[in-house]
């Protein structure tokens, strides 16, 4: 975990938490909250079970799946989701609350491919949103935040048990995924998904990441849509 994450948690896990307003733009209620701790008071997102509407095709508790998603890159050592914890309390109930990153919100995945320099994060979020089975990774929730690092954001459509992945970030495909990559997805493999990320996923969906981190480390490149429809929409 990186250092600032140590300290960071128990605020997000245990402040006081207050929403300050409604973020626009949301399928589903997500709202800016302030988390004060001890004197510290940190900005999060705050998404409540009960702001969710109902879809036919997922299960219910997308809070869950945002928790998740932070949960399984952090076991991979990628640290491309904001910390993200399980809040059993707050003003709206259950639900998921997660750093909120100081980005520059003009910037987006299209904006973003034309730096070279962020190649290789987009590469490591293509592989990750694979495993995750990420339904909806948009444009826009990729962030450009402090010091030009990118972040992936609105995860909660992950880890179906049947194979969903939609996403803007085809640009790599049938690449070679770097060594490290290799190695932390094969470590996942190996030694079984952490009880943290587990706790939050059903049997099949469990089943269904390790096979889809095992085809990565067995092919060793990004994936490629023979379809050309795997978008999900709006691409921003």
């Amino acid at each position: 975990m990186p250092p600032d994450e140590l300290s960071l948690r128990p605020v997000l896990e245990h402040g006081a938490l207050e929403i300050i307003g409604r973020m626009p733009w949301s399928s589903n209620g997500t709202f800016l909250a302030e988390a004060c701790l001890d004197g510290r008071t940190e900005r999060a997102i705050y998404k409540p079970h009960r702001g969710e509407r109902p879809l036919w095709d997922f299960p219910d508790g997308l809070y869950r799946r945002e928790v998740a998603a932070y949960e399984l890159s952090h076991a991979l050592g990628w640290d491309l989701v904001p910390l993200t914890v399980l809040r059993e309390e707050g003003p709206l109930g259950v639900g998921s609350l997660q750093a909120f990153v100081e980005a520059d919100f003009e910037q987006h995945y299209f904006t973003l491919l034309e730096d070279e320099e962020h190649h290789p994060t987009f590469r490591r979020l293509a592989a990750f949103d694979f495993v995750a089975n990420n339904t909806d990774r948009k444009g826009g929730h990729c962030l450009l935040g402090p010091g030009g690092r990118i972040w992936g954001i609105d995860n909660g459509l992950s880890f179906h048990a049947e194979f969903k992945l939609r996403t803007v970030i085809w640009d790599f495909a049938g690449e070679p995924l770097d060594p490290d990559a290799i190695a932390d997805l094969r470590r996942l493999v190996d030694d079984g998904l952490p009880e943290p990320l587990a706790a939050l996923l059903g049997t099949f969906e469990r089943d269904a990441l390790v096979t889809r981190a095992r085809a990565l480390v067995r092919e060793g490149t990004l994936p490629v849509d023979p379809t050309g429809h795997r978008y999900p929409w709006p691409l921003v």
